[in-house]
């Protein structure tokens, strides 16, 4: 594999067929705000960090995301079979 694309991996969540770092990020990102308000962490961890605690938990898939864009093309085409 090229380099590139295993540097790549690392940070891309696991379902994600584009591998996106972008996605990787914002999901990571709204995981530790919830962390930093309270929520418990789905991983044993020595980590103080919640950024740490959830980019870990993404990168192991353990965190579920939903794509709007996806769910509006979905409901697109559900439409126009429908019709």
């Amino acid at each position: 594999m090229s380099e590139s694309i295993i540097r790549n991996m690392q940070h891309a969540i696991p379902d994600d067929p584009e591998l996106s770092t972008y996605r990787f990020i914002i999901v990571a990102a709204k995981r530790a705000r919830q962390l930093q308000a309270g929520a418990r962490s789905f991983l044993p961890t020595t980590s103080k960090k919640p950024t740490v605690t959830s980019m870990e938990e993404v990168r192991r898939g353990l965190i579920k995301y939903t794509d709007p864009i996806q769910e509006m093309e979905q409901a697109a085409a559900a439409e126009a079979l429908a019709e």
